[in-house]
């Protein structure tokens, strides 16, 4: 998330309203409810670890031990178990 200087992007009369209210802080604007992106939708790292997971997965019903999988991927046994079991 960026900070931007309000006098930079506003017009002035918008920015002495909203002095009334506030005055030297910040203030979040969320995104309209249908422009929200999801986490790591714009990173693509969501897409990333879904990958990651799945070859988890996959080498785990190949026989590859939790210990193995946590150790190559340096995760613990604990998330590895989360991953093999959430579905």
């Amino acid at each position: 998330m960026k900070y931007m200087n309000a006098n930079e992007i506003l017009p002035a009369w918008l920015v002495e309203e909203l002095q009334r209210y506030m005055q030297a802080g910040y203030i979040y604007i969320p995104a309209k409810t249908e422009q929200h992106k999801s986490w790591g939708e714009l990173s693509g790292y969501r897409k990333e670890l879904e990958k990651r997971n799945k070859k988890i997965i996959s080498e785990y019903k190949q026989g590859v031990s939790m210990e193995e999988l946590a150790e190559y991927y340096h995760l613990s046994v604990y998330a590895i178990r989360k991953i093999i079991y959430q579905r």
